[in-house]
């Protein structure tokens, strides 16, 4: 089965979709019980969180993406002075946070996992469009994808809605961020994380960066619960945050996005997809190697995401499968 796509020219083209609802290494399977008895041994867990680090850096280095090259270019560079003006030290968090993400035993509240976000962040690109000669070109199709279809959505849905202000909620290190703000350049742009220490290289490297006509504003703040005005957005960007988070977390998130965006006003979603084609026929040692690294993995797969956005007062809600393992879901609140 073809899903429609938007491509960065407006043109549509089609990503296939697999068979099921979703991969049979989710939920309740007889392979899924199997994998999270695998995972559950600890000496074992620890062999696979080693592997699947050592995947992702020599994947990331075929690709000449110079994984440890560009961290240890973080680690030793200034970006420590960033800390004290982007954390908030008051800030209490939740509990699912301090779980161990991405074979980092302190999740993402260390150095090492700010440092090699972008590298890895590169490397998802990368992963998702095999057949790119290049990271540019793979950007081009997963990036220039998801920002026509934000763009799309929003001009066919909002009642003409001026983009004044955007949100990139779990921003990470600002990757997504920039792409955001490169796309609607007239808009403040804020991003927004739980971890002090990807803001950190974030704000770091947009002062390495040339100027922006506006700056990328940075806040450490909950996504659950920002602190921001009600109704102070056009959009809301929530990019590959979900995967990471337990399903009451993710109902979150979806209703924070709606009290924070104006009528009209567009989020968008984009994160892996349960109908990816290529995700659900992951071989048996790749899709344990992730849930290893990805430990509300499952929760995010069996949430029905469009469900909540509805049941948070979202209209319009569209889902479209804008690479071959991403989608991004979109929704208009009431104007």
């Amino acid at each position: 089965m073809a899903s429609q796509h938007v491509s960065d020219g407006g043109d549509v083209a089609a990503f296939e979709e697999g068979q099921l609802v979703m991969p049979r290494w989710v939920g309740e399977t007889p392979i899924s019980r199997l994998v999270g008895a695998l995972i559950s041994f600890k000496p074992l867990y620890s062999v696979l969180k080693l592997g699947a680090r050592q995947v992702l850096i020599s994947t990331a280095e075929k690709t000449n993406i110079p994984w440890r090259e560009m961290a240890k270019e973080v680690l030793e560079s200034e970006v420590y002075k960033e800390m004290e003006s982007i954390q908030d030290p008051s800030l209490v968090y939740p509990d699912y946070y301090l779980n161990p993400f991405h074979a980092y035993d302190e999740g993402n509240l260390s150095w090492l996992a700010a440092a090699e976000a972008e590298a890895a962040t590169m490397s998802m690109v990368r992963r998702a469009i095999p057949y790119a000669s290049s990271l540019e070109e793979a950007n081009q199709i997963v990036r220039g994808n998801w920002l026509q279809a934000i763009s799309q959505h929003h001009q066919q849905y909002s009642g003409n809605s001026p983009i004044n202000k955007v949100l990139d909620i779990g921003c990470s290190v600002g990757v997504s961020t920039g792409f955001i703000a490169d796309k609607f350049p007239d808009a403040s742009t804020t991003g927004l994380d739980l971890s002090p220490y990807f803001l950190a290289v974030a704000q770091h490297n947009q002062k390495r960066r040339p100027p922006r006509k506006k700056p990328i504003r940075w806040v450490h703040a909950n996504g659950e619960a920002t602190g921001f005005p009600s109704k102070s957005f056009d959009i809301v960007s929530l990019a590959y945050v979900l995967h990471e988070c337990p399903a009451k977390a993710i109902i979150g998130l979806v209703n924070e996005s709606f009290r924070l965006l104006r009528p009209g006003g567009t989020v968008a979603i984009t994160d892996n997809s349960p109908k990816s084609k290529i995700l659900q026929e992951l071989s048996p040692v790749l899709f344990t190697l992730m849930k290893s690294t990805e430990p509300f993995l499952d929760e995010y797969y069996l949430t029905d995401l469009e469900h909540v956005m509805r049941e948070a007062g979202f209209m319009n809600v569209r889902n479209i499968l804008t690479d071959p393992r991403h989608r991004t879901v979109m929704g208009t609140v009431p104007h």
